[in-house]
């Protein structure tokens, strides 16, 4: 159903398992949406690609949805913006074509112990004094296991040099749709944040740092020029307007990483709140005015696209992903989880969880399955169960991974309220986790604090990046974006079950110091 003020804007949200796109009008409806799956592949050595063109066609698709079902007229989709998942590259020839497969964030093949086994890998790399200056200039040294998009660069230009020579470009997901969108190989300050590239000590820079680059041991000619945060990069190739419908006057705008355009949806850019998002990993997002980096936590601040603003970093690892693999991989008799759908699974794991107290009969839920991040990064711990007994349920169990992710989040509140130099006064929960009422609860009992549950939670970061293409076109301002996004319900915390997760949360950070060495342990290998 069209709005009223004929002002659309498309927008992009291109995540692991594949893009959302969402039609969002300039009052902030989300005129209509559309979503396309892509497939991953895994290779050994802890290799993770997915094939560019696959992206790029499961894009169209999904904005074909999106605007066939919004019903507007297409000169009135005024802009198109691009967010995705970061951490990723894909390199692509002058034409704009892929010389490889995406190398996705869960790629360790670049960390540095692999590539020495490379003769051409320098013998000397990343030494202590370069990763003081990288985390004094930047804020993130090479040290995540090979997973930064750095990383990925390094492997290709060591383990294919062959690829590396025909690369004309790095560009990570977002870029790489705004390129095929508009033509332009452009990047900006948001966008390369994990090419560890740029002085994020100052913001809205033009070029990469001089001596990060030369740490870096990547070409500058094999990098995108970075454009003003702000920046309009052109308008839609004549080829894709003519499969879209679109005019060819509709403005590309550059894009930003889904941390970014969820802390837009969230106004997480000014306030005294934090946003959480669950969706396969949590995340809580706030903001400061300075750079800064909590190494001993994995927090860190990274550029906005908010003047003079920074987003703080703070990833928990999995979330929705083990409630994922708990109900598609564990759950199969015919009770409340039998034969879920995609409309009611959350409403009759509900259900579930209505059937049990908080605190799940003392089943304490380990959520680290993929590994730990902040507020403690450890890759070698995983999740489980602790304290089944006889009683135990499925209920008991569904309940308890809920309640673990929270507690997750719970472990990291604290961290970055000291960050950020404030307490925080409530939450903005979204993501497909916030799809769950039950959840949404269970998050302000375990966090102590009101959380707000968006409207259209699985689709807010094409909202906050709508909004931002908006504000980008002059029709808007950031002080607008409030009252633009649409909250659902608010959730308060029960003062009577505060002692119940004061005790629990004391046993779930004891269970991640007392089980650390018997995991790393089980997964040395």
């Amino acid at each position: 159903m069209s709005d009223a003020t004929g002002q659309y804007v498309l927008a992009i949200d291109l995540g692991t398992s594949g893009p959302k796109t969402a039609v969002v009008s300039i009052t902030g409806e989300l005129v209509a949406t559309g979503k396309s799956p892509v497939e991953s592949t895994f290779l050994p050595n802890d290799g993770a690609e997915q094939d560019p063109e696959a992206v790029w066609q499961a894009t169209v698709d999904a904005c074909k949805q999106a605007l066939t079902a919004a019903n507007v007229p297409r000169d009135q989709v005024l802009a198109v913006i691009c967010s995705s998942q970061y951490s990723s590259v894909v390199p692509v020839d002058k034409n704009g074509k892929p010389t490889m497969n995406m190398i996705l964030w869960l790629d360790q093949r670049g960390d540095k112990k692999r590539l020495k086994k490379f003769d051409t890998f320098p013998a000397m790399v990343d030494p202590p004094w370069q990763l003081l200056n990288w985390l004094r200039i930047h804020g993130l040294p090479p040290i995540g296991g090979g997973s930064e998009s750095l990383s990925h660069m390094r492997w290709v230009k060591y383990a294919r040099p062959e690829v590396y020579e025909r690369t004309y470009k790095f560009l990570e997901p977002m870029d790489f749709l705004t390129m095929r969108f508009s033509g332009e190989f452009t990047a900006n300050q948001s966008t390369a944040l994990m090419s560890l590239i740029t002085d994020n000590r100052r913001l809205d820079i033009d070029d990469y740092h001089p001596s990060l680059l030369k740490y870096s041991l990547i070409d500058r000619d094999k990098l995108a020029d970075l454009v003003p945060l702000d920046a309009i990069v052109g308008t839609v190739q004549p080829d894709v307007a003519q499969e879209l419908g679109l005019s060819t006057n509709t403005k590309v705008v550059t894009g930003l990483n889904d941390t970014q355009s969820g802390g837009m949806a969230t106004y997480a850019f000014t306030g005294g709140h934090a946003a959480i998002s669950v969706g396969s990993t949590s995340v809580m997002i706030t903001h400061v005015d300075f750079k800064k980096t909590d190494a001993i936590h994995a927090i860190l601040s990274m550029p906005s696209p908010v003047r003079d603003t920074y987003f703080v970093m703070a990833e928990n690892g999995i979330a929705g992903g083990a409630l994922e693999h708990f109900l598609e991989h564990l759950i199969y008799a015919s009770d409340h989880f039998g034969e879920l759908s995609s409309e009611d699974r959350f409403a009759l794991l509900g259900q579930a969880v209505d059937e049990v107290p908080p605190g799940s009969g003392g089943v304490l839920f380990l959520p680290w399955m993929g590994g730990a991040i902040a507020p403690a990064a450890d890759a070698k711990m995983r999740g489980g169960f602790l304290n089944l007994s006889m009683n135990t349920t499925r209920s008991h169990m569904a309940r308890s991974v809920l309640e673990g992710v929270a507690m997750n989040l719970r472990w990291l509140k604290g961290p970055v309220e000291k960050f950020a130099k404030r307490r925080f006064t409530h939450f903005l929960y979204y993501g497909g986790g916030a799809e769950s009422d039950a959840w949404s609860q269970i998050l302000a009992d375990v966090l102590d604090a009101p959380v707000h549950q968006l409207a259209n939670p699985r689709y807010s970061t094409c909202l906050g990046a709508g909004l931002l293409a908006f504000e980008r076109l002059g029709m808007l301002g950031f002080d607008d974006f409030q009252r633009l996004v649409p909250i659902k319900r608010v959730y308060d915390p029960n003062e009577q079950v505060q002692p119940i997760y004061d005790n629990a949360f004391k046993q779930f950070v004891a269970a991640f110091k007392k089980n650390r060495s018997i995991f790393r342990a089980l997964n040395s290998q």
